[in-house]
């Protein structure tokens, strides 16, 4: 056996250690709720659709896309997106994605940039199919993509290694704030499976300084971080972005839970800081604490109930276990976290 293919091999096999699921044995991801998931997001070319925002298509939903054919234990699903995101925006001359695909407009990709917690989500998925489905030309995608998000997006600055949201646009001097982060581009259950591709104890410290960001983060009344922030002095809400714990942000307990982070402080504190009258999670304006948009659908709820299980070991609603998916967002939010629950904590089924 040759040496690459030796290492393939024992890679493969610490990849499968490290994330835990058998899915290649069983499906984490309920079949027809995987079924009803394409029906309404997955079109035959292989592009997964964010129907809430015009119809386009991002690097972040073929990354969700691909993990969750792989938990669903779908080989054919997860080639069929793959191929699409690897013809499609594998377009840059360093190995990562372009991040935006537009299919009202020609050329389609009408942003080059990257965005790193799709390139994260590529590589991640790719490495657990490949180490599931005994696929040596996934894991070798999945090296190369980590290797280019390591020298690319993975830096250090003033004693912290980060992760930038994408190669342009967040660093000085063109950034005079910079550098700006993400917090919820940290995918942290990914971390480990790159350190595993591409070894580098820079890994290791980029999940620490993220997971340390966290906890430090805490803006306005209700203690939350923010969306976009600069890391420039202080931290502080990024400027030229509303101030807000939104979209990006709600998926951070849940990025928390799967990658086995059971921090019930920090936790909690996200839980409580993002949810209003009725137990409802919202978007959170950061300066006055009050409720931005209202978020009832069932895969932002299932999001504080994920915590909740976590904490207290509390079962989730019959409401949240129902998947009747409206917008390719909180759908797959909710998927991801029914299949973090069945895999990780049944009792709370």
């Amino acid at each position: 056996m040759k040496l690459r293919s030796l290492v393939l091999v024992v890679c493969s096999a610490a990849i499968l250690a490290a994330a835990q699921p058998a899915a290649a044995q069983r499906a984490a991801v309920d079949t027809q709720a995987w079924t009803a998931y394409k029906a309404k997001f997955l079109d035959v070319n292989g592009r997964i659709v964010d129907n809430g925002n015009g119809g386009i298509s991002h690097s972040e939903g073929q990354g969700y896309g691909m993990l969750l054919a792989y938990l669903a234990n779908n080989p054919a699903d997860f080639e069929q997106i793959w191929y699409f995101t690897r013809t499609e925006l594998l377009l840059r001359d360093d190995g990562l994605a372009v991040w935006k695909w537009d299919p009202a407009v020609t050329p389609h990709v009408t942003d080059t940039n990257n965005a790193s917690d799709g390139d994260l989500l590529i590589a991640y998925a790719l490495a657990l199919a490949g180490s599931a489905w005994n696929n040596k030309d996934y894991l070798r995608a999945a090296a190369s993509m980590a290797k280019s998000i390591l020298s690319h997006v993975v830096i250090s600055s003033a004693g912290r290694t980060l992760l930038i949201p994408g190669v342009e646009g967040y660093l000085p001097p063109g950034r005079k704030d910079g550098p700006v982060i993400n917090p919820s581009y940290w995918v942290f259950e990914a971390i480990p499976v790159m350190a595993l591709l591409v070894p580098s104890d820079r890994w290791h410290k980029l999940s620490d300084d993220g997971l340390a960001l966290l906890r430090a983060l805490q803006f306005g009344p209700r203690k939350l971080p923010a969306d976009w922030v600069s890391l420039k002095a202080k931290p502080e809400p990024a400027g030229g972005f509303e101030a807000e714990f939104g979209y990006n942000s709600v998926r951070i307990p849940l990025y928390l839970a799967r990658a086995g982070i059971g921090d019930k402080a920090l936790l909690s504190r996200l839980q409580q800081g993002m949810t209003v009258e009725e137990d409802e999670p919202a978007t959170i304006d950061l300066t006055t604490g009050k409720p931005k948009d209202l978020l009832p659908d069932p895969g932002y709820r299932i999001v504080n109930d994920v915590v909740a299980c976590v904490v207290s070991g509390a079962k989730l609603p019959a409401s949240v276990r129902q998947f009747a998916p409206s917008l390719y967002y909180p759908a797959t939010l909710q998927l991801l976290s029914l299949a973090f629950v069945t895999e990780r904590h049944p009792e709370c089924l």
